[in-house]
């Protein structure tokens, strides 16, 4: 088996766990509130993080704490909305709304950088933007509450790939995702102490969703990202990673049971061949 193979093996299981989250997350807001959950599942991710990463973060200086305040912010908006939305809509539909990130990436950078986007990634936006008003609109044309919050979030999440981005080069890029991890969990402390009742859950659903969301889908994953991606190519890893609303759906079909209609089916597909139409630009940068 190349190495190759190897990693894109290790990042579709990735890939799978991330769309597991969502399953997971929306059982445990049943038994925790949303801020409560994001401070716990964030601490976790932190410690553990911070751990396997001791000799990086060990050599934290200010500007790494710096930028990594800033990202972990906007990566705050995300999670928080993205969590507070799947109290009102499906896991299935948060998965998919969630990917829209992956084409608002390029057309926000365009903005910023001031550059014309190139027309696989116009034909993308325009049939991910179709899509997800079938998956989302209703008949009066108007969305669910939990869909705009998960729109939201879709919106943070690409702001934050974008300063990442434009930032990892400057700082120890470990040590940077470390600091985002360890602000996130700072706030959604602050934010539960301030309007719900914190408290340390009891529940086996709610340290299952910890576990996976903490320790899985952040720790390991970020771990796993970091070894294995150097191996494969940026389109093998972002067209992997597409796949992760799939898994969502999947998943929740499975363990919660949730049952797409047609128009929710069609907006999918056109949200996910949005998404890799607009990834395919970099198939000449192998």
């Amino acid at each position: 088996m190349s190495k190759q193979l190897k990693a894109d093996l290790a990042l579709l299981l990735v890939t799978i766990v991330w769309g597991f989250t969502f399953v997971t997350t929306k059982n445990a807001l049943k038994d925790i509130s949303t801020y409560n959950f994001l401070a716990i599942r964030f601490f976790v991710a932190f410690i553990a993080s911070s751990l396997i990463f001791f000799k990086n973060m060990k050599n934290l200086n200010k500007r790494t704490l710096f930028l990594g305040s800033i990202i972990g912010i906007v990566l705050f908006a995300g999670y928080a909305f993205q969590t507070v939305g799947l109290t009102y809509t499906t896991a299935s539909k948060s998965g998919f709304i969630t990917g829209f990130c992956v084409v608002l990436v390029p057309i926000f950078s365009a903005i910023i950088l001031k550059r014309t986007p190139n027309m696989p990634t116009v034909i993308g936006v325009l049939l991910a933007m179709l899509g997800l008003g079938f998956m989302t609109l209703n008949s009066n044309l108007s969305l669910n509450i939990g869909d705009f919050y998960t729109l939201i979030c879709a919106v943070a999440f690409a702001f934050q790939i974008i300063l990442v981005g434009k930032y990892t080069i400057e700082v120890d890029p470990i040590a940077l995702a470390i600091t985002q991890i360890g602000i996130v969990g700072i706030l959604s402390l602050i934010f539960s102490l301030s309007i719900e009742d914190f408290i340390i859950p009891k529940s086996t659903d709610v340290w299952i969703a910890i576990f996976i969301t903490g320790i899985l889908a952040t720790s390991v994953a970020y771990i796993v990202q970091n070894t294995v991606q150097k191996f494969t190519s940026p389109t093998h890893a972002a067209l992997i990673y597409t796949a992760e609303p799939i898994f969502s759906a999947i998943f929740a079909y499975i363990f919660l049971h949730e049952v797409m209609t047609a128009r929710a089916i069609l907006g999918s597909i056109l949200i996910l061949t949005g998404m890799i139409v607009s990834e395919t630009k970099f198939s000449k940068a192998k």
